[in-house]
């Protein structure tokens, strides 16, 4: 099962937080971004029905596969 860790970090002269190497907007406060990574967690964690996904590869074939909407990942918020 997939980890997702959501860091609260200083960006772009505000707060934001940061999954892998993508960062969210930006907010005002460290309690704002803290309170929307909390947000984004809960809702990575609902699941959702399953669904046909597509998606086309480096080489340029496309795949289709079905994506199980009960499979979530794990998610935690770290300061």
């Amino acid at each position: 099962m997939a980890h997702v860790t959501y860091r609260i970090v200083e960006h772009d002269g505000g707060w934001a937080y940061k999954a892998g190497d993508t960062y969210s907007e930006t907010f005002a406060s460290h309690e704002a971004a803290k309170g929307a990574a909390v947000r984004a967690a809960r809702e990575q964690r609902a699941p959702d029905e399953n669904a046909a996904i597509e998606y086309q590869t480096p080489d340029g074939k496309w795949v289709t596969e079905s994506a199980d909407g009960h499979d979530r990942p794990v998610t935690d918020v770290e300061d």
